[in-house]
């Protein structure tokens, strides 16, 4: 006559055990989750910021946050995930979280600086950069002190800044990429090709130098290409863009034949190189 009784108590507590088992699968799932975000003992956090989507690599330092708040290598991990998205205005606001932080280094001001400059705060950065001590010597910070003095053209500064920044690191290319751009933009086209030529001996591939290279030396009236390695592609813009500097500079046939080369060149339609063609010709017509 016990028995159903005795079979309704070992089902309650089946139910019972059973919904205790879900509360601690979840606590589990949850602990285990943070542990990764946490501890990032398989270095994930190093994957997500160099080999991932930047965009994916920003939601998952998100996350990570929320998991973790406060902890300063996951805030700087958001940071650089915004500026590897381009997200420049949100990668400020990350960048100042971590200045706040009590354990932020002078690198991380640096950092703030360079986001600061990508949205085109340039007194702002200039302002971080100055609350640096001047012990703090790296590229970045020389870089960025470059730039800055570019900005106010105290060309003398400048150089120094770039000089400086050149010496303190093995891979100079944009720094000195950036160099030549600022010599390109103070009207120095000899002293810019130079500099370009150089940033491609450092970094062959680097195609803003490449077409900044032709940049400087249509602005010297030479219109032919240099000998430097390209792909049928680069060669076509290159064209394209010693063309335009050729127009610019008043040699209009010269720089509609530079079009046409370009057009000819390139595997697939050129639509940039067709338009300016056809409105230089149409304008010639008018």
């Amino acid at each position: 006559m016990r028995h159903p009784t005795l079979v309704i108590l070992c089902a309650a507590g089946v139910i019972t055990l059973s919904a205790c088992e879900k509360t601690i699968d979840k606590d589990a799932v949850d602990r285990e989750f943070a542990g990764v975000n946490a501890i990032d003992g398989a270095g994930l956090n190093d994957v997500m910021l160099k080999a991932a989507d930047p965009t994916e690599a920003a939601a998952y330092f998100q996350r990570a946050n929320k998991i973790d708040p406060g902890r300063i290598d996951l805030m700087r991990g958001l940071a650089k995930s915004l500026v590897r998205a381009k997200r420049s205005q949100e990668a400020t606001i990350a960048w100042g979280r971590v200045v706040e932080h009590e354990e932020a280094t002078d690198e991380d001001r640096v950092a703030l600086a360079d986001a600061l400059i990508r949205n085109n705060d340039w007194e702002k950065a200039e302002q971080v950069l100055t609350s640096i001590p001047p012990t703090h010597e790296t590229y970045q910070r020389y870089r960025l002190e470059a730039m800055i003095a570019d900005s106010h053209k105290d060309w003398k500064k400048a150089d120094s800044f770039y000089e400086t920044a050149v010496g303190l690191t093995t891979r100079p290319a944009p720094v000195l990429n950036n160099w030549g751009y600022s010599k390109l933009s103070r009207g120095d086209y000899a002293g810019a090709e130079k500099m370009f030529y150089d940033t491609l001996r450092h970094d062959p591939s680097m195609f803003t130098a490449k077409n900044n290279l032709v940049l400087a030396r249509g602005a010297q009236g030479n219109y032919t290409l240099p000998v430097m390695q390209m792909t049928q592609v680069e060669r076509a813009e290159l064209l394209h863009t010693l063309g335009l500097s050729a127009v610019k500079r008043g040699d209009v046939e010269i720089g509609k034949g530079l079009l046409r080369d370009a057009i000819e060149t390139h595997p697939q339609h050129f639509d940039a190189a067709a338009t300016a063609l056809a409105a230089l010709e149409s304008n010639i017509s008018n």
